[in-house]
């Protein structure tokens, strides 16, 4: 029986063997695991400072980029307040002109019979005139200009 014995604690420490070595092989397996772990998450903090980093000069850029088109939005506000401007004197001046007309044309109307006399009268000078100077000698230098039959009919 104390062979027995001996041989179940024998076969005890055989276990604990096994079993501590198995354990040491899943703890170094672990070991690995976890030291692949720590580079990668190494890496992923680098590459999260560089994204950190371009980020806030990508924020800064972005700011300084909306102050400036707060800056000319605000020019092109006084522009177009300047522009308004004249339009307004465009349609002042177009309410003149169109008042100027309407007053021209009643005036006209009213004065029609006097324009067509005027027109008439006028058109009498002219024909007055004309026939003046067909009736004037014409004046050369020395030079007896004849006319011929034709001529004189036209």
């Amino acid at each position: 029986m104390e062979n027995l014995l001996y041989i179940a604690a024998i076969i005890a420490a055989i276990a604990f063997l096994i079993l501590c070595v198995s354990l040491a092989m899943t703890l170094f397996s672990v070991k690995t695991t976890l030291q692949t772990v720590s580079e990668t998450m190494d890496g992923l903090t680098t590459q999260l400072e560089g994204i950190t980093k371009e980020t806030a000069d990508l924020l800064h850029k972005t700011n300084s980029l909306a102050e400036d088109i707060q800056h000319k939005a605000e020019k092109l506000n006084s522009v177009v307040d300047a522009v308004k401007g004249v339009g307004d004197s465009v349609t002042g001046l177009t309410s003149s002109v169109r008042r100027v007309s309407d007053t021209i044309t009643t005036e006209a109307e009213r004065n029609g019979d006097k324009i067509a006399q005027v027109v008439q009268w006028s058109n009498v000078v002219i024909d007055i005139v004309g026939k003046v100077k067909d009736r004037q000698p014409k004046k050369t230098n020395g030079w007896t200009v004849y006319q011929s039959v034709d001529e004189k009919k036209k």
